[in-house]
């Protein structure tokens, strides 16, 4: 029993030290809420910071809710981010240079669309449904899908999809708590 009081302090500092770093890593969730669900995605600040600022000042301002996928290619990625929704549009802010990293363009990866110029990336973004590993090194990748992939590969294919899905809510993770999808709403 008195080993067990001895260990109590170091348990709660476990503890405590594991709450702070929760809390820390909720500014770099990002939620899109789907009519399918809801996505999580982890942002990279420390690999791309540039692009993780951009679409968290994006986010919430909330440019991305209501935006659809406006192309979809099966085996490939689902992209969005274009107000427009033609995959020609953008953000009145400037254009971001290329801050390609090490992360590997695999299935849930989520890098930044851009043309073929590498420093003209501005609110558009792609979510790999697969292996994409062909883009490393040509595309920035500034997150992951954490839960929700399920819901990703849902979305509706096409170059447009013929009704395309759109993103309903988006939000960082530590302004998120709350919103839900109207299937979700449903179900309770």
């Amino acid at each position: 029993m008195r080993k067990l009081l001895q260990m109590l302090p170091i348990f709660a500092l476990v503890l405590v030290l594991g709450t702070n770093v929760k809390a820390q890593n909720m500014d770099n969730i990002l939620y899109i809420d789907l009519e399918q669900g809801r996505v999580a995605i982890e942002m990279f600040p420390d690999k791309a910071p540039q692009h993780v600022e951009r679409i968290k000042t994006l986010a919430e301002q909330g440019f991305y809710d209501g935006i659809v996928f406006h192309r979809v290619i099966d085996g490939f990625m689902a992209q969005t981010g274009d107000p427009t929704g033609t995959g020609t549009g953008g953000s009145d802010m400037a254009d971001l240079p290329a801050e390609f990293n090490d992360i590997n363009f695999g299935r849930g990866a989520v890098g930044m669309a851009r043309t073929s110029d590498p420093d003209s990336a501005n609110s558009q973004f792609f979510i790999c449904f697969d292996d994409c590993s062909f883009l490393n090194g040509q595309y920035t990748v500034w997150g992951q899908v954490i839960e929700g992939m399920e819901y990703v590969d849902k979305i509706t294919r096409g170059e447009p999809p013929r009704y395309p899905d759109a993103m309903i809510k988006v939000s960082v993770g530590s302004e998120a708590e709350g919103v839900q999808t109207p299937k979700a709403a449903a179900a309770e």
